[in-house]
């Protein structure tokens, strides 16, 4: 099947958001590791996963629809060197993927695409439960402050 052109170059494009959310997530996960925050660290790994199947179902959605998956570029990353900063990052992230998702799914509407419009639909789904979770946990180091929150971070 041909699908739109732009359509695959939209589908390109969230594909170097997830691969460089997964990047970003392993290191915010490693790094907690190393700080001994287990929690955290699996909190991110958590993600890093998801992410990777969202890549994962982009890239055979653009070979479904005869084109060719870019894994060479990937959006930037910014990496933080403390936690509050790792989940600032992480919650800016996902608020460009849940924007972007949005625009490939009025995209995929406008072109007649429902099956990609449903797939882009799930993952934005996934998205917004990521941009939730990192929300709270930004709220909890503001209400608990930062070392009373790391302390629940331990494990």
């Amino acid at each position: 099947m041909q699908g739109d052109p732009r359509l695959i170059e939209a589908l390109n494009a969230l594909l170097a958001d997830e691969l460089a959310a997964i990047n970003q997530y392993v290191v915010h996960a490693e790094m907690c590791e190393d700080w001994g925050y287990g929690k955290l660290h699996e909190s991110f790994e958590k993600r890093a996963i998801t992410e990777m199947r969202h890549a994962e179902e982009l890239i055979g959605r653009i070979l479904f629809l005869g084109g060719k998956p870019i894994v060479t570029k990937l959006t930037s990353i910014q990496i933080g060197d403390d936690v509050p900063k790792q989940l600032e990052f992480d919650r800016q992230a996902e608020e460009r993927a849940i924007k972007a998702y949005n625009d490939a799914i009025a995209l995929a509407a406008e072109v007649g695409d429902n099956a990609t419009k449903d797939m882009l639909v799930e993952i934005l789904k996934d998205e917004d439960q990521h941009m939730d979770e990192l929300e709270e946990l930004l709220e909890q180091i503001e209400h608990m402050t930062l070392p009373i929150f790391l302390t629940t971070q331990v494990g």
